[in-house]
């Protein structure tokens, strides 16, 4: 078995992901059977793209199902920054 990927890795994933086995066995957890009957029955939670024989699906439409930001960037990190001190701005 394998194991699903993180977050950081579903950031790395190219604008268009494979259904299998990117999206049903490392996203939804799914075997190959599981994940192509819900395909033909149109149950898995993002549009597939056909593409030729295979599908695809958007790697946007997964993090916006998975309630993530679109951008890894706009994720915001555990450690926040502090605010830099303004060099114009003076006390009175």
């Amino acid at each position: 078995m394998t194991k699903p990927l993180t977050v950081a890795e579903l950031y790395d994933q190219p604008p268009l992901m494979p259904v299998w086995p990117t999206f049903g066995r490392d996203v939804l957890g799914l075997s190959q059977s599981g994940t192509y009957k819900f395909l033909a029955e149109g149950r898995l939670p993002v549009q597939a793209i056909p593409v030729g024989r295979r599908h695809v699906v958007r790697t946007a439409d997964v993090l916006a199902w998975l309630h993530l930001p679109a951008s890894g960037d706009a994720a915001g990190s555990s450690h926040p920054t502090a605010p830099e001190a303004d060099p114009v701005r003076t006390q009175s």
